[in-house]
């Protein structure tokens, strides 16, 4: 039990841009024993007011937000409240994603697509003072280590075509209309589409978007 590893509860700050996902995780976390959720927060420069009026004990943060990214808050909290622990949340889980946020200062990295039991299990591997990132990305690990010879850039693995169909995604261009302006049928489009969220670790569109947004997808 997690109270059982403190002796007051856990206080921790929610960041995430949306509602829906910051009020889920609320409720998660507040009905475990030994955690409190004092404060939330829609984006990263929200995150690093909230952090210095709130001083949680952690901040589970989403790394795609507005004004300000997941990664650069963590850095600039982190910075400048070392005692804070954070854990990123993501739906991205690439080898850069993942070497810039545990470099930016992070203690622990769990995959939005996991069980809520993860975040608990993240949780409690952080207060204990162990590094915590989910299993589907322990191959990026050497001996305990990120291997950094992986590739920095996970764009680096997509065509230029694919790229190119990304940039018209990440617009909100439907499949029809890429189709149209790259001069290819509808299913050649959904095959790419298919094609690189398997390549960037992805499960749907949303995710292949926020991935995207994240990297600041390089110029072809």
């Amino acid at each position: 039990m997690i109270g059982a590893l403190t002796a007051s509860p856990v206080r921790i700050l929610v960041v995430d841009d949306h509602c829906v996902v910051r009020e889920g995780l609320t409720v998660l976390l507040d009905r475990n024993d030994g955690l409190q959720v004092v404060g939330s927060a829609a984006s990263g420069e929200e995150a690093v007011r909230a952090a210095h009026r709130l001083r949680p004990d952690m901040v589970i943060m989403d790394l795609v937000l507005p004004v300000l990214s997941g990664i650069d808050a963590t850095r600039r909290i982190i910075s400048e409240l070392p005692q804070t622990r954070i854990i990123a949340l993501s739906a991205c889980h690439t080898s850069e994603q993942v070497f810039r946020v545990l470099r930016a200062g992070a203690h622990g990295y769990v995959m939005k697509t996991s069980a809520a039991a993860e975040l608990l299990s993240a949780i409690k591997a952080v207060i204990a003072g162990e590094q915590f990132v989910s299993p589907p990305i322990a191959a990026l690990f050497v001996d305990g280590v990120l291997d950094t010879s992986i590739s920095k850039s996970p764009f680096e693995r997509l065509s230029s075509r694919e790229r190119d169909i990304l940039r018209h995604i990440v617009t909100g261009a439907t499949s029809s209309a890429i189709a149209l302006h790259l001069s290819l049928s509808r299913k050649t489009v959904d095959t790419y589409r298919s094609r690189m969220m398997l390549k960037l670790g992805v499960a749907n569109r949303s995710e292949l978007i926020r991935c995207a947004l994240a990297y600041e997808l390089p110029a072809a």
